[in-house]
């Protein structure tokens, strides 16, 4: 049995090192800045869990950050985060 255990823990350590959001910053996945957003989006696309990520995160109504590369707010996707503040009037 103890065998068995070993083989399962490794794969799940295989497994974690590829997934972007365990491997590095995760303040990266709940960031302020848009720019941080998309790239932790683009990080997302080559995770092996992208789907059940996104999946488990609707099911939970997660109310914010990037999950399965999409990003949420208050609980809603989202396309893109604009910047805080008003929005720049446009010249006349």
């Amino acid at each position: 049995m103890e065998g068995n255990v070993r083989s399962i823990d490794s794969v799940s350590i295989s497994i974690e090192s590829r997934v972007p959001c365990r491997a590095g910053d995760p303040d990266l996945w709940f960031a302020e800045a848009p720019s941080d957003l998309e790239r932790a989006k683009t990080l997302c696309e080559t995770c092996p869990l992208q789907r059940a990520c996104l999946a488990a995160a609707l099911d939970r109504a997660e109310p914010w950050g990037v999950w399965g590369g999409q990003i949420f707010d208050q609980g809603v996707v989202i396309a893109r985060k604009r910047p805080r503040g008003r929005p720049r009037k446009n010249a006349a």
